[in-house]
């Protein structure tokens, strides 16, 4: 197992995360009891900070352990894409915010986090949101959303003169709906117990004509075929007229 390095910088973490989606996550944990958290990909620790001041037993996880900036916190160096460096049964609790997108292979990134979580524990994972009603137009129109542009050869030099050659930081490679999320948490174990959004779109309003007649179409699709297709989830307010991230909050069932 890799030994962990001490960050030791004096800077205040950043967020790399919008604020409302580490905003959710501690909301969606602050009833639950304290324990060991795996924090992955950490980034500068600003999530880890505010967990570790809520009490919980916080260690951090990177591909590039040279970013974090959370004083007197371990981190070790990690590949979402490879195995983890951490023991079977490690955690009570495991956070991943916007980095699964990143990544060539998220089933690996599932089956590490089913492995090194305990039976029963918590993972709360976060995506690009591209099921919400104004990706899906963007969609429809372009070929693309606004999260998964085409990346042109000169578009990705451009992200590695950006990121110190660390293009992966920001590079979305990977598009998972809702749909692929709960497929690969459900087949390595995991329940999902709740699902949110970081914060409601302003302009959703506008796109109001072309909900109803989703909401109509799904309203008239036979009962079993949307238990099937997950017609619910996928228009409910959290998938169809969600923020830009979509925010899952899973459990791992007990052996």
């Amino acid at each position: 197992m890799q030994a962990a390095a001490t960050a030791k910088h004096s800077a205040s973490p950043t967020p790399l995360a919008h604020q409302a989606i580490h905003d959710t996550v501690v909301r969606i944990l602050t009833d639950e009891p304290r324990g060991a958290l795996l924090d992955v990909p950490a980034g500068e620790g600003a999530l880890a900070a505010r967990l570790i001041d809520a009490g919980f037993e916080v260690r951090c996880c990177d591909l590039y352990p040279e970013i974090f900036r959370l004083d007197g916190v371990d981190i070790h160096r990690g590949n979402l894409d490879a195995e983890l460096p951490f023991g079977d049964q490690s955690f009570d609790y495991v956070t991943c915010l916007e980095g699964l997108e990143h990544i060539e292979n998220p089933q690996q990134a599932m089956r590490e986090f089913a492995r090194v979580l305990k039976p029963g524990g918590h993972l709360i994972v976060s995506v690009p949101n591209i099921l919400n009603i104004e990706e899906r137009l963007k969609w429809l129109l372009y070929g693309y959303t606004s999260h998964f542009k085409p990346i042109t050869r000169a578009g990705r030099e451009q992200l590695r003169s950006d990121y110190d050659d660390r293009e992966e930081i920001a590079a979305h490679v990977n598009p998972i709906g809702y749909s692929e999320l709960r497929y690969i948490l459900e087949k390595h174990g995991f329940e999902i117990a709740s699902v949110h959004r970081d914060k409601p779109k302003a302009k959703t309003w506008l796109y109001w004509p072309v909900v109803m007649i989703i909401r109509l179409l799904a309203a008239l699709t036979p009962q079993k075929k949307q238990s099937e297709r997950w017609t619910n989830e996928l228009t409910s307010d959290e998938v169809l007229l969600g923020g830009n991230t979509l925010i899952v909050h899973a459990a791992l069932n007990k052996l």
